[in-house]
């Protein structure tokens, strides 16, 4: 018997052990925190030569986490991308492994777990303490 199974592309691995309760609020932040540092310090690889021009004014600041008032583009990314380094240190060997798989370049657990060499389900495990260490590193309310 065939089964189907309906994927949100758009639903991040973070996201999806959130909604089914496998993650905290605090460690949902802490995730994202460092994905947004992430995307900010424009770190994520690309396949073709970014043509678009940054967005600028008001309204640019205030979707999608551009450059905060008072600092251009370039101190805004390079706030960024030293604020990623130093939760990425917070974390250390073994953490950091995990944490950017997942949270940074969106891999699912499952995937994760694989690249890495472990057992299934010990990602989960892990992640959730990396994730601990990112709520206290990002001093996330406990």
């Amino acid at each position: 018997m065939a089964r189907s199974v309906t994927v949100n592309l758009a639903e991040s691995p973070l996201s999806w052990l959130r909604a089914r309760g496998h993650v905290t609020a605090r460690h949902y932040d802490a995730g994202e925190a460092l994905r947004r540092d992430y995307e900010l310090a424009q770190l994520p690889p690309r396949v073709t030569m970014q043509w678009d021009a940054p967005p600028q004014g008001k309204s640019a600041r205030k979707s999608g986490g551009r450059a905060p008032r008072g600092l251009d583009p370039g101190e805004a990314q390079l706030m960024a991308q030293r604020r990623f380094e130093a939760a990425m240190a917070a974390l250390g060997p073994g953490l950091e492994d995990i944490a950017w798989r997942v949270l940074c370049a969106g891999e699912g657990l499952r995937v994760a777990e694989g690249a890495l060499g472990w057992p299934a389900r010990a990602g989960k495990l892990v992640l959730v303490i990396a994730l601990d260490r990112l709520a206290d590193h990002y001093r996330l309310p406990g």
